[in-house]
């Protein structure tokens, strides 16, 4: 999805692995769209995000797995790192406090959340796996 000979994609993929916060944007039954700030992990190919089962984006993505995600801007309209695909709940894949470069990437911040990362894994325990289809980097 991102060519890393690109200099404006490098940077993109420099950032989707260190940002804490992308914005995920799902689409509900009434046709409203709604976007949810989101902690995720980028591998290269795919988004993976945790949420509680009962979540309005598990709702959504169940039902529309059509959705977009980006990163915030650089605060005057540059830095744009925005993804259209294709979302899917996950039930099998392993709990948050299972993939070490998700716990790597979030543990302090689940601490600062009041959580160990198994109880927090329990509270967020619906896996989300966005596959990007396009992306717009400028």
């Amino acid at each position: 999805m991102l060519d890393p000979s690109k200099e404006a994609h490098a940077h993109a993929d420099r950032r989707l692995r260190s940002e804490q916060v992308a914005w995920l944007t799902t689409v509900r039954a009434d046709g409203q769209a709604q976007s949810t700030p989101v902690w995720f992990l980028w591998d290269g190919e795919t988004f993976l995000l945790y949420s509680q089962p009962g979540a309005q984006k598990v709702r959504n993505v169940s039902a529309n797995p059509k959705v977009s995600l980006h990163l915030g801007d650089d605060g005057a309209g540059d830095d744009i790192v925005t993804f259209e695909g294709a979302a899917a709940v996950e039930p099998d894949t392993p709990r948050a406090d299972r993939v070490a470069e998700y716990l790597a990437k979030y543990q302090t911040a689940i601490e600062a959340l009041g959580y160990e990362p198994g109880p927090f894994a329990r509270t967020y325990s619906t896996a989300i796996r966005v596959r990007p289809t396009r992306a717009r980097i400028w």
